[in-house]
């Protein structure tokens, strides 16, 4: 019998997992970054003469020169020196053969090499490849520092380009560092980023169209779990709405029946006063009922998003109303593309001009639009209506006027399907009185 597994599966491709990856590239990339700079730039990318410990070495050679006999002095010399480092003793200081200089003071080592030889007055004279004559086969660095007896000692290297100060190196590491990251980061991020900028375009879409097809599960595993929730979710409300609407719609289509025999028992009512009120009462209830069968059963909440002119749309409806008879003004761009419901969108505009027309008059329509919004203005020179009520009705059923007349106004569903259709597009609408007189209707609709 096999022993059960203890503990639960860890996926593999994880977040954390590929920033620690990343973090691990990264270095190793700066390391062959800095090994290849090495390898092409040569000289350059070594650290400069006074970081190379030649001096301390030079001190120490020179103390020990001047430690021993004379005698001794020359075979020490000699050990000292390898190939890339030659040290020599001599009596006088002609014996160098060196260049005649202006200045042969060796400015920016000298106060190291006498701190090192404990000999604040030592003399110290050093020459570059490019002191010597044009073309001496001899030219060389060279660094000649006098002994307490005033003999010589002089230390040459190989004619080389010393490397790159302490700053400028310091820069270059700093831009391999910084290539080296941006490479690793723009690989990682196709990995990460492009999975979550799905997920956030996948939750953006589904703002603006409930028919929106599941947002496809890939990536690492905290994203993926993150979209099958999300798919999760969006299929639960998909299937509550669905529900919703057709319960209501049933509620509805069944209020039909009694209203129907109401008004046939109402043909028997001999006091024509009493049937006449209760014709009116059946008759309201009867639009209620049928503008609540519409609203629950719009097949435009049904319409798939699609790019569209929202400014040929608008100069649609101005068009259509005055071939009504009606006259609307128009202001903003003549062409502007927006991605939405075109069909719920109509319906909700063509309400809000309808309510201007009605209750305000002079009814004008302004399009404005940035990088990230676009408006839809209504305005009309009506009375407006009171601060307390211009929240109040956008509520289903909600209607200022007190009488209950059907030809006097709607149910009272207009302005709440149309706030419905906005907030699906993940928009706003709002009502405010505006100073000069009228109302104002403002749609306000995300473009990112």
């Amino acid at each position: 019998m096999k022993p059960a597994r203890s503990g639960t599966h860890r996926p593999r491709d994880t977040v954390a997992r590929w920033i620690a990856l990343t973090t691990l590239i990264a270095m190793l990339t700066l390391l062959a970054l800095n090994e290849l700079f090495s390898l092409l730039a040569g000289a350059w990318a070594r650290p400069p003469l006074m970081e190379t410990g030649l001096m301390e070495k030079a001190a120490a050679i020179t103390r020990i020169i001047d430690s021993v006999a004379p005698a001794q002095r020359p075979a020490i010399a000699a050990a000292a020196s390898d190939q890339a480092f030659n040290a020599q003793w001599l009596q006088r200081h002609e014996e160098a053969r060196l260049p005649v200089i202006d200045d042969p003071e060796f400015s920016e080592g000298s106060a190291l090499l006498r701190r090192q030889l404990g000999r604040p007055d030592a003399r110290i004279e050093a020459y570059e490849p490019g002191d010597w004559p044009a073309n001496q086969a001899d030219a060389r660095y060279a660094v000649i520092i006098e002994l307490a007896d005033h003999s010589w000692v002089i230390f040459s290297v190989p004619s080389r380009s010393w490397g790159l100060g302490e700053w400028a190196r310091n820069g270059i590491i700093i831009a391999l560092i910084l290539l080296s990251t941006l490479i690793v980061a723009l690989i990682a991020t196709r990995h990460l980023a492009a999975p979550l900028e799905r997920f956030a375009e996948g939750a953006r879409r589904f703002g603006v169209d409930h028919q929106a097809p599941p947002i496809p599960v890939i990536g690492p595993h905290e994203i993926r779990q993150a979209i099958l929730a999300f798919n999760a979710m969006q299929a639960q409300l998909k299937h509550f709405l669905q529900d919703r609407t057709q319960m209501l719609a049933a509620i509805s289509h069944d209020l039909r029946a009694p209203l129907t025999r109401m008004r046939l028992r109402g043909e028997f009512i001999e006091d024509a006063e009493q049937q006449s009120r209760l014709f009116r009462d059946v008759d309201e209830m009867q639009a209620m009922v049928n503008s609540a069968l519409e609203f629950f059963r719009d097949d435009a909440r049904l319409e798939h998003a699609t790019a569209f002119d929202l400014a040929e749309l608008l100069h649609t409806i101005v068009d259509d109303l005055k071939d009504a008879g009606t006259e609307v003004a128009f202001e903003g761009a003549q062409r502007f593309v927006y991605v939405g419901r075109p069909i719920g969108i109509k319906r909700a505009l063509v309400n809000l001009i309808d309510n201007a027309i009605k209750y305000g008059g002079a009814p004008t329509v302004r399009l404005q639009a940035d990088a990230h919004r676009v408006d839809i203005r209504i305005l009309d020179r009506g009375p407006g209506i009171a601060a307390q009520h211009l929240e109040q009705v956008f509520t289903p059923f909600f209607r200022i006027e007190g009488s209950r007349n059907k030809h006097t106004g709607g149910v009272g569903l207009g302005l709440s399907a149309a706030r419905a259709t906005v907030l699906e597009h993940g928009g706003t609408l709002t009502l405010r009185n505006r100073k000069s007189g009228g109302l104002e209707a403002r749609v306000s609709l995300p473009l990112d």
